[in-house]
């Protein structure tokens, strides 16, 4: 590895604006993000699918009917 190229790595503190503080290892000191894995919808379980024009319908339809051909 060549010496003096690489950014130096420390620890740092992110904070999410839930109030949620992670300590990580980055090259970038004291980050701050809109959202964090314990207030994001998908990972916290309040995700909700929105069916638009019947679409998730037409899905399981297509696919009970596969299912049904192959009993």
């Amino acid at each position: 590895m060549k010496k003096g190229i690489h950014p130096i790595y420390t620890d740092t503190t992110v904070t999410c604006a839930c109030g949620n503080v992670i300590e990580v290892g980055c090259n970038i000191s004291n980050l701050k993000v809109e959202i964090c894995s314990s207030c994001h919808p998908f990972y916290t379980g309040t995700h909700k699918i929105i069916d638009t024009e019947g679409r998730l319908e037409r899905f399981k339809n297509k696919y009970a009917k596969a299912q049904a051909a192959k009993k």
